[in-house]
């Protein structure tokens, strides 16, 4: 398969579909990021083209994401255009929107809580076609399409709210009421449905589901989207646990929502601002669920560390949510206050040093260091034998078997290697003895393929088996591939 990377799903099922579609060879295929989905996404290569490529083994979720994106497409609105889809319907290809999140393109203003006038008119001009997707998106839809269910109802609400409770409230509360606990759910799960369901609901609706792609927002990641109230997508935009929107951002975002929202006859402005930090509760709630099921049970370390920003988020909703008099939730809402003194401690460990380690070529410059501290070592490995000129390793990567033992028994890399180890650990000694939080630490070769690749990825696992409270992010820029090696200190008292 020449430079394509040997991954099964790709041969199985991506690569005919690929070259089908496009009438050319595929040259390229690379694995990206995953998130916190089970699915894997590929960005496949012919000359001149690209699609990104997905496996999922849920095929009841890729049927639902299919056709939805194929009904809004019809509806003109800024979804990945579909370009094919399996037999099997485990693999489908949609439109290479790139690397752009809106996530990432405020990035600037999420670090500082300043945001400038481009990133707020982003921000608005994603709202405006929320609006969109919500009330021109379900005329016309079927959703008996949808996936899991075709509307959201009690059900869902106390599935979201049950998932709060056992991946993280129980690991923060010792003693827990069962009965008055599922009493409040009961109450909070009424009087969310006791709103009217009017709109497309897209269930995940945040700045890492927009692309930002050629200066307009696209949406992704809407199969779980259904029937439902437009309150709940608006507050899981403006209460995003790391976005970091202070209060008068969030107001005047919600102004430009309500602004493209009161264009449609199916949306009731009526007491919306006053209802919506209910939704956030309950969005709040599910994302706690989320990042202590994805951290604590999978022990991925990048969820652990917005669980501070989402009990930030829930300190400031409850004072509101008590003003809401038709709810009532007092042991609920009492609980929450006590989880605030009790779980920002249990989770300090998530919130230790981080030391980023990055593969780079340097044609396409050093890193930058995205804890904003002017970067840290950076190692040149250029001065070693290039694997890659050798016709047997041109087509591989340091990560490949054929290359690892070539420099496995290369003395050049070894001692430099070493050399590297004694520098860094010294470095991350230090840093934790002092309380720093994150240290970068970049590889660098001519194309980021062989060299920096090889050293990057045994510094990582170095560093992971020497410093247990550390949480090691390896990033092989080049490749689009990035692996969290989380701390091996529990960060939740056992029950």
């Amino acid at each position: 398969m020449s430079n394509v990377v040997a991954c099964r799903w790709v041969k199985e099922g991506l690569q005919t579909m690929f070259e089908q579609w496009c009438g050319a060879p595929l040259v390229r295929a690379l694995a990206l990021t995953p998130a916190g989905s089970a699915r894997h996404y590929f960005r496949l290569y012919a000359h001149n083209q690209t699609a990104i490529g997905c496996y999922s083994n849920n095929v009841d979720e890729n049927k639902a994401f299919v056709a939805l994106a194929q009904h809004f497409e019809k509806k003109q609105l800024n979804v990945p255009k579909i370009y094919a889809v399996s037999t099997c319907q485990k693999y489908y290809l949609q439109q290479d929107l790139g690397d752009t999140s809106l996530f990432d393109y405020i990035r600037e203003g999420r670090a500082a809580g300043t945001f400038s006038s481009a990133e707020k008119s982003a921000l608005k001009d994603t709202l405006a076609h929320l609006a969109r997707i919500q009330f021109e998106g379900i005329e016309g839809l079927d959703t008996l399409v949808c996936y899991p269910q075709p509307a959201l109802d009690k059900d869902a609400v106390l599935w979201d709210l049950n998932y709060f409770k056992y991946c993280f409230l129980k690991p923060h509360s010792e003693t827990i009421n069962e009965p008055l606990l599922q009493q409040d759910f009961e109450q909070l799960a009424a009087w969310i449905c006791a709103q009217k369901n009017t709109c497309f609901l897209y269930r995940d609706g945040q700045s890492r589901n927009v692309m930002w792609h050629r200066e307009t927002p696209y949406f992704i990641d809407f199969q779980g989207g259904r029937l439902g109230m437009p309150h709940y997508d608006v507050a899981s935009f403006l209460y995003q646990a790391r976005a970091n929107f202070a209060d008068d951002l969030r107001h005047e975002l919600l102004d430009a929502y309500l602004h493209a929202a009161n264009r449609y006859p199916a949306f009731d402005a009526s007491n919306f601002e006053q209802k919506l930090p209910v939704f956030a509760l309950l969005r709040t709630l599910q994302v706690l669920g989320a990042y202590g099921f994805r951290g604590y049970f999978e022990r991925k370390a990048h969820f652990l560390q917005s669980i501070p920003w989402a009990l930030k988020n829930l300190e400031h909703l409850l004072p509101r949510v008590a003003e809401c008099k038709t709810l009532k939730i007092d042991y609920l809402r009492a609980l929450l206050e006590n989880l605030l003194t009790t779980a920002p401690s249990a989770v300090e460990t998530s919130n230790g040093l981080c030391v980023r380690v990055f593969s780079f070529s340097y044609l396409n410059g050093i890193p930058e260091d995205p804890a904003g501290n002017g970067g840290g070592f950076i190692f040149d490995c250029r001065n070693i034998e290039n694997p890659g000129r050798q016709e047997e390793f041109k087509a591989l990567t340091g990560l490949d078997l054929a290359v690892s033992q070539y420099l496995d028994g290369n003395e050049q890399m070894q001692t430099f290697l070493q050399h590297v180890y004694a520098l860094v650990d010294t470095a991350v000694e230090r840093y934790e003895a002092r309380g720093f939080k994150n240290l970068l630490v970049g590889f660098g070769c001519t194309g980021g393929q062989h060299r920096s690749v090889y050293a990057a990825q045994h510094l990582a696992e170095h560093l992971h088996q020497k410093f247990a409270d550390a949480n090691v992010h390896l990033h092989h820029r080049e490749r689009h591939l990035h692996n969290v090696f989380a701390a091996a200190k529990p960060t939740c008292r056992a029950q």
